[in-house]
């Protein structure tokens, strides 16, 4: 029988830690068979990602991205996720798009900040006070209980909004300085030309880049990449597809053997000293997407 799982009921059992921990398990099984459609009209994106992984399932996960619908008070992105079983091909349910975005998005990069960070990071920035930034508050928070938190956001209002949800944050007015002054900066903005500066990084930070979807979207310039050891979820949804990389590999400043390792390849997720700098690219994927709709639905079970 199909389950219809929507967002308020689906995410009660819900807890960070433990998605980290089965996206940890997800990526330690078979390999994704993954399969992503783009199309793009002006500004506006359709993203259609499908993945089948032995003894999780199959997934499919319909997005439409239209920036313009902001402006007329209507939401920027909609869609499906669609979760079926990987033995009869029976659907076993309909979860709520932005249940499990939310939870794949952050917890994605969740995973890597617990692999890659320094335990003892105090100043977590966030850049972009979007519903991403709402999201990521909530899952560093619960990584990191003891840490304080800056925002920083292209228009004040919006800082302004983000501080009325979460009142013991600090608005950042200078981004430069910001970035310096964080232990750990995680960044989801809809930027096509570089926003942090590889010249503020400071040593021992962890950078977690995750707005840029498109070929023609980066937050990061090339010297951020050049002094930084450079992971991804997956080399198959991020080096071909995503300008934070794709723009650098092409213009020869950075290259695709410079990744250190996808999750894939999970216990090369270290630090090797204190004043590392290390890089994480979120770009998502359809297998993420089931990954966290099986814990999902696990958990709606439970």
């Amino acid at each position: 029988m199909t389950v219809m799982i929507p967002f308020e009921e689906g995410q009660k059992n819900l807890d960070w830690l433990a998605l980290t921990d089965a996206l940890a398990a997800g990526h330690n099984g078979p390999k994704a068979d993954v399969a992503d459609v783009f199309l793009y009209e002006g500004n506006n994106t359709l993203l259609n990602r499908s993945a089948w992984i032995a003894g999780l399932g199959l997934a499919v996960k319909c997005a439409t991205i239209f920036p313009g619908n902001k402006a007329d008070g209507k939401p920027m992105i909609g869609g499906a996720v669609n979760l079926f079983s990987g033995k009869d091909g029976a659907l076993e349910a309909i979860l709520d798009f932005h249940l499990v975005t939310k939870w794949k998005t952050a917890g994605d990069s969740l995973l890597a900040a617990r692999r890659l960070a320094r335990p003892d990071s105090r100043n977590i920035l966030i850049v972009g006070a979007g519903t991403v930034g709402h999201s990521l508050h909530e899952a560093y928070s619960a990584a990191f209980p003891d840490a304080s938190f800056t925002v920083w956001n292209r228009t004040p209002a919006g800082a302004e909004a983000f501080k009325a949800a979460f009142p013991d944050i600090t608005i950042a007015e200078d981004l430069e300085s910001a970035v310096r002054q964080a232990d750990i900066v995680t960044s989801a903005t809809m930027s096509t030309d570089p926003l942090l500066m590889g010249r503020w990084f400071q040593p021992g930070q962890h950078i977690d880049l995750i707005g840029a979807y498109r070929p023609d979207m980066r937050e990061v310039d090339d010297l951020a990449l050049g002094r930084a050891r450079v992971f991804v979820d997956s080399r198959k949804t991020t080096i071909g597809h995503i300008g934070e990389l794709k723009i650098p590999i092409a213009s020869g400043a950075f290259s695709e053997s410079d990744v250190v390792a996808d999750y894939y390849e999970l216990d090369q997720f270290v630090r090797k000293a204190a004043d590392d700098i290390t890089l994480f690219k979120n770009g998502g994927g359809a297998h993420l997407d089931l990954m966290t709709s099986r814990y999902i639905l696990e958990a709606w079970r439970g």
